[in-house]
């Protein structure tokens, strides 16, 4: 889902974020109870080695992933994807996954799109999938309205930028417009396909899966060769592993840097010593509430509004999140404002984590 995002422009201490917490209850709007356990999202911990991850032992994790993460890089995709799949078949498990993400460019100029795309190429058990994103130059999130004359354009060039992935990895899907939407259809309907992050427009995602362990290995080096950025920031992702097997990818590329991300189960009030563990580059992230916003506009479309907590080099920023906009987009910056007495400003996330 494509989200509206707004975050606090000054960050908050920790008795500043238990304060909020009262004040979204004089709000009506039912926060957290900070002694109860809920889910942390830790990201990009920065860590030398795999055993880094028993800091986290009080608590129980889900979602373990190992980071490889590679800087300026702009050597041969296909050996590197080759040195990390030749691995992956050596330690191999029912669920134990390997995606690496690259970007690329798209051939054209277009309005809605931005140039720069992303793919993820990947091995699970016993198969592999391709993944293809865009990166729309403007949010507009379902049920947000879009001026009519502007909708062909979006939809037309939606349609041009999948057919040219679809092109270059040879793939059997058709690229229709139904009902002022993009659909995608897998011709070979045996085979696994999903589309996803959709908006007004339709998917912004797909992924395609093969039985063929080796099967895009050759078509997502030719994708990655499509680039036009001098060096890019190449991200290799490690799931369900053992630690040996963690060592065995490290061998690969001796020089990478390494991070964890995963779930923590834990308290609001666990946030300082969650961050001091994630460290410099760390990122922490908890939902405090959840709310409809026609509770507090009830004369504007209903939005789910989420309201969360991140946390980088201890400090932490008020996040909100949206479905879509309940207010036009220049009055909403000052409702939020108002709503959490906290300056705040528009800050979509980036598709390409």
């Amino acid at each position: 889902m494509r989200e509206q995002r707004w975050e606090s422009r000054q960050s908050l201490n920790f008795p500043q974020v238990l304060d909020l917490l009262n004040r979204l209850q004089d709000k009506g709007l039912r926060p957290v109870d900070p002694e109860k356990e809920g889910i942390c999202y830790i990201e990009e911990w920065p860590v030398p080695s795999p055993e880094a991850i028993q800091r986290l032992d009080r608590w129980p994790l889900e979602d373990v992933t190992m980071m490889h993460v590679l800087d300026a890089w702009n050597d041969d995709f296909f050996l590197l994807a080759g040195r990390y799949h030749s691995t992956f078949q050596r330690h191999q498990s029912v669920s134990a996954y390997c995606s690496i993400s690259h970007p690329w460019h798209l051939s054209g100029h277009l309005a809605t799109l931005q140039p720069l795309a992303m793919f993820w190429m990947g091995f699970r058990h016993r198969h592999s999938f391709i993944r293809i994103r865009f990166h729309t130059t403007r949010i507009i999130a379902q049920g947000e309205f879009c001026d009519p004359s502007q909708r062909p354009i979006w939809l037309e060039e939606r349609r041009t930028a999948f057919r040219e992935a679809i092109e270059l990895l040879d793939l059997p899907i058709d690229v229709s417009i139904q009902k002022d939407r993009i659909m995608l259809r897998n011709e070979h309907e045996e085979v696994p396909f999903f589309c996803s992050w959709p908006d007004a427009f339709g998917p912004c995602q797909f992924e395609f899966n093969s039985s063929d362990p080796f099967a895009f290995l050759v078509p997502a080096s030719g994708l990655a060769s499509t680039t036009r950025l001098p060096a890019a920031t190449v991200r290799i992702y490690l799931t369900g592993f053992s630690r040996e097997a963690l060592k065995a990818f490290k061998a690969i590329e001796p020089d990478v840097r390494t991070a964890y991300r995963c779930s923590a189960h834990a308290c609001l009030t666990d946030l300082p010593v969650l961050l001091n563990i994630a460290g410099q580059g760390g990122r922490l992230y908890t939902t405090v509430s959840e709310f409809r916003t026609q509770a507090l506009l009830p004369d504007y479309p209903d939005a789910a509004a989420i309201v969360g907590i991140m946390g980088t080099e201890n400090r932490y920023h008020l996040e909100v999140r949206l479905n879509m906009m309940p207010l036009p987009m220049d009055e909403m910056t000052s409702w939020l404002e108002t709503l959490f007495a906290y300056p705040m400003t528009y800050a979509p996330l980036s598709p390409f984590p």
